[in-house]
């Protein structure tokens, strides 16, 4: 197959091919070649004065329990490049993505946590996969192969409406008969029962790669919390996995508690393919728990499975005597990996007041 301008970068940026470049935003709701612009003020309107051809519509509200769609795409292409800035409680902003007509999402995640940012509150991230800039502007960077169709939703769960500014930027190409669906799937358990561990995915069947890691990690207790390994359980694994890890902090490629050794304090930090973005203190009243924001992207090292996968971690502090504490916390994840569809279905997603942040 010739060059179809996907998976792009620095190396291949000279080469043309036949993709069409297309675009989606409030300016050109379907993408269609010369649609832009093309939204006519109305009295109340900034552009009132200047007329159509101006900034007119650069943004969509979305009401208290409505699903508006994003982006309904017919043909071959991929997805390249989102920027989106909702208002609200990102929490309650559930993401949905459809690959080929499929009437299950192959993403479902509560919008800030799919972008590294799942507390409500704004953090820097400053990673290939994604970034997050000032003041809220999420970002991603996956590149998301469709071949017959892809449809792009927004349920606004809270109870206020929502605006939301957004561009999705992708090509119409053909695509390689190896190109896999991208998937995300949340989840959140508050508080982890005891001794047990936390599971970011299972239920996976068929042929893939998993890519990344995003978790919210609400700690119950004090000290540290980051002791428990991680562990992927491939392609029939039982009672012992194929991969382990030996700590939290040394998954998400830190180490020693992520700890500033000079101020003894966490020291938050962004990376292409790891980062702490959160180390939230408590401050003194309403705001009780120490709580962090992680994320890892196996860009470079995607864990494959031929037919199966489950990915699991422990919860683990310390004992006054050195033994390890198995912890309660109030854990949150989403899972992203690549495979050839069809995808088993997703655990039903929690309800409103199971995801809020208390």
């Amino acid at each position: 197959m010739a060059f179809n301008g996907l998976g792009l970068h620095l190396g291949n940026l000279a080469r043309v091919s036949d993709a069409e470049s297309r675009s989606i935003s409030p300016e050109n709701p379907t993408g269609e070649r010369g649609k832009g612009a093309m939204a006519i003020p109305d009295t109340t309107s900034p552009a009132r004065e200047l007329g159509q051809g101006w900034k007119v519509s650069p943004y969509i509200t979305i009401r208290a329990g409505e699903t508006a769609t994003l982006a309904d795409i017919a043909g071959a292409g991929a997805i390249q490049q989102i920027w989106m800035t909702p208002t609200g409680a990102w929490r309650d902003s559930i993401l949905r993505f459809y690959w080929d007509g499929a009437d299950a999402p192959a993403v479902e995640c509560p919008v800030g946590d799919f972008f590294a940012c799942g507390w409500n509150k704004y953090a820097q991230v400053s990673s290939l996969a994604v970034c997050v800039n000032p003041g809220s502007a999420f970002n991603c960077y996956w590149e998301m192969p469709f071949r017959k169709s892809c449809r792009i939703t927004m349920t606004n769960r809270g109870d206020a409406s929502m605006l939301l500014y957004y561009q999705i930027n992708y090509p119409l190409t053909e695509v390689s008969d190896d190109a896999a669906y991208f998937h995300a799937q949340f989840r959140r358990v508050n508080p982890l029962p005891y001794k047990q561990v936390y599971t970011l995915l299972d239920g996976v069947k068929g042929k893939g790669q998993y890519v990344g890691t995003y978790m919210a990690w609400g700690v119950h207790n004090n000290g540290w919390w980051g002791e428990g390994e991680i562990k992927f359980y491939i392609d029939g694994d039982k009672d012992f996995p194929t991969i382990n890890g030996t700590g939290t902090e040394d998954y998400f490629c830190g180490s020693y508690n992520f700890e500033n050794q000079e101020k003894h304090q966490y020291e938050e930090f962004t990376t292409p393919y790891s980062g702490l973005v959160q180390a939230m203190k408590p401050d003194g009243l309403y705001r009780s728990q120490q709580r962090f924001g992680l994320y890892r992207w196996h860009i470079m090292d995607p864990v494959r499975f031929e037919t199966d996968l489950r990915v699991t971690i422990q919860a683990l502090g310390w004992r006054v005597g050195r033994t390890y504490l198995p912890l309660r916390d109030d854990i949150a994840s989403v899972a992203y990996w690549y495979q050839m569809e069809p995808h088993t279905g997703f655990p039903k997603l929690p309800s409103t007041d199971d995801l809020e942040i208390e």
